[in-house]
Protein backbone atom coordinates (compact mmCIF):
# COMPACT_ATOMS: atom_id res chain seq x y z
CA UNK A 1 0.00 0.00 0.00
CA UNK A 2 1.43 3.33 -1.09
CA UNK A 3 1.34 6.19 1.38
CA UNK A 4 2.63 9.74 1.17
CA UNK A 5 2.24 11.62 4.43
CA UNK A 6 2.94 15.34 4.58
CA UNK A 7 3.63 17.33 7.71
CA UNK A 8 4.95 20.74 8.74
CA UNK A 9 2.21 23.06 7.56
CA UNK A 10 0.77 25.82 9.70
CA UNK A 11 0.29 29.54 10.15
CA UNK A 12 3.26 31.84 9.59
CA UNK A 13 3.70 35.58 9.25
CA UNK A 14 4.83 37.14 5.97
CA UNK A 15 8.58 36.86 5.67
CA UNK A 16 8.67 33.76 7.82
CA UNK A 17 9.75 30.21 7.06
CA UNK A 18 8.27 26.73 7.15
CA UNK A 19 9.65 23.31 6.36
CA UNK A 20 7.36 20.66 4.91
CA UNK A 21 8.22 16.98 5.01
CA UNK A 22 6.74 14.07 3.08
CA UNK A 23 7.38 10.49 4.13
CA UNK A 24 6.77 7.84 1.48
CA UNK A 25 6.12 4.14 1.96
CA UNK A 26 5.17 1.31 -0.33
CA UNK A 27 7.23 2.54 -3.30
CA UNK A 28 10.80 2.15 -4.50
CA UNK A 29 11.43 5.70 -3.47
CA UNK A 30 14.84 6.32 -5.01
CA UNK A 31 13.60 5.84 -8.60
CA UNK A 32 10.65 8.20 -8.28
CA UNK A 33 10.51 11.84 -9.24
CA UNK A 34 9.29 13.65 -6.14
CA UNK A 35 7.47 16.95 -6.26
CA UNK A 36 5.53 19.47 -4.24
CA UNK A 37 2.38 21.07 -5.59
CA UNK A 38 0.02 23.59 -4.07
CA UNK A 39 -3.58 24.54 -4.55
CA UNK A 40 -5.15 27.75 -3.33
CA UNK A 41 -8.94 28.15 -3.05
CA UNK A 42 -10.49 28.56 -6.48
CA UNK A 43 -7.15 27.95 -8.20
CA UNK A 44 -5.66 25.07 -10.14
CA UNK A 45 -3.07 22.88 -8.51
CA UNK A 46 0.39 24.09 -9.49
CA UNK A 47 3.90 22.70 -9.29
CA UNK A 48 6.19 24.46 -6.82
CA UNK A 49 9.24 22.18 -6.87
CA UNK A 50 10.44 18.88 -8.22
CA UNK A 51 13.51 16.71 -7.74
CA UNK A 52 14.65 13.86 -9.94
CA UNK A 53 16.23 10.66 -8.69
CA UNK A 54 19.54 12.21 -9.77
CA UNK A 55 18.95 15.17 -7.46
CA UNK A 56 18.28 17.67 -10.23
CA UNK A 57 15.75 20.24 -9.07
CA UNK A 58 13.28 22.51 -10.81
CA UNK A 59 11.27 25.50 -9.59
CA UNK A 60 8.84 27.93 -11.16
CA UNK A 61 9.85 31.58 -11.10
CA UNK A 62 7.26 32.33 -8.41
CA UNK A 63 9.26 30.42 -5.76
CA UNK A 64 12.78 30.30 -7.20
CA UNK A 65 15.30 31.53 -4.66
CA UNK A 66 12.84 31.17 -1.77
CA UNK A 67 11.94 27.45 -1.78
CA UNK A 68 14.34 24.51 -1.68
CA UNK A 69 13.41 20.88 -2.29
CA UNK A 70 15.57 18.04 -1.03
CA UNK A 71 15.30 14.28 -0.82
CA UNK A 72 16.75 11.61 1.45
CA UNK A 73 16.65 8.27 -0.34
CA UNK A 74 17.71 6.43 2.81
CA UNK A 75 14.75 7.74 4.79
CA UNK A 76 12.24 7.88 1.90
CA UNK A 77 11.57 11.54 2.59
CA UNK A 78 11.32 14.71 0.55
CA UNK A 79 11.29 18.13 2.14
CA UNK A 80 10.41 21.64 1.07
CA UNK A 81 12.13 24.50 2.86
CA UNK A 82 10.10 27.66 2.32
CA UNK A 83 11.64 31.03 3.19
CA UNK A 84 10.49 34.62 2.74
CA UNK A 85 6.91 33.45 2.64
CA UNK A 86 4.28 35.70 1.13
CA UNK A 87 0.50 35.78 1.58
CA UNK A 88 0.15 34.47 -1.97
CA UNK A 89 1.95 31.29 -0.89
CA UNK A 90 -1.14 30.39 1.15
CA UNK A 91 -2.44 27.05 -0.12
CA UNK A 92 -2.75 23.37 0.58
CA UNK A 93 0.60 21.79 -0.26
CA UNK A 94 0.70 18.28 -1.70
CA UNK A 95 3.51 15.80 -2.09
CA UNK A 96 3.59 13.75 -5.30
CA UNK A 97 5.60 10.69 -6.34
CA UNK A 98 5.89 10.04 -10.09
CA UNK A 99 7.42 7.17 -12.04
CA UNK A 100 6.51 6.99 -15.69
CA UNK A 101 2.72 7.09 -15.91
CA UNK A 102 2.31 6.12 -12.25
CA UNK A 103 1.71 8.85 -9.75
CA UNK A 104 0.68 9.05 -6.13
CA UNK A 105 -0.50 12.00 -4.04
CA UNK A 106 -0.39 12.77 -0.38
CA UNK A 107 -3.37 14.14 1.52
CA UNK A 108 -2.01 17.67 1.70
CA UNK A 109 -0.99 20.08 4.44
CA UNK A 110 -2.30 23.61 4.88
CA UNK A 111 0.10 26.54 4.75
CA UNK A 112 -1.31 29.94 5.70
CA UNK A 113 0.79 33.10 5.44
CA UNK A 114 -0.90 35.95 7.26
CA UNK A 115 -0.20 38.64 9.79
Amino acid sequence: QVQLVESGGGLVQPGGSLRLTCVASGIRFRVYVMAWYRQAPGQQRELVASILSSGTTNYPDSVKGRFTIARDNNRNTVSLQMNSLKPEDTAVYYCKALYGATGYWGQGTQVTVSS
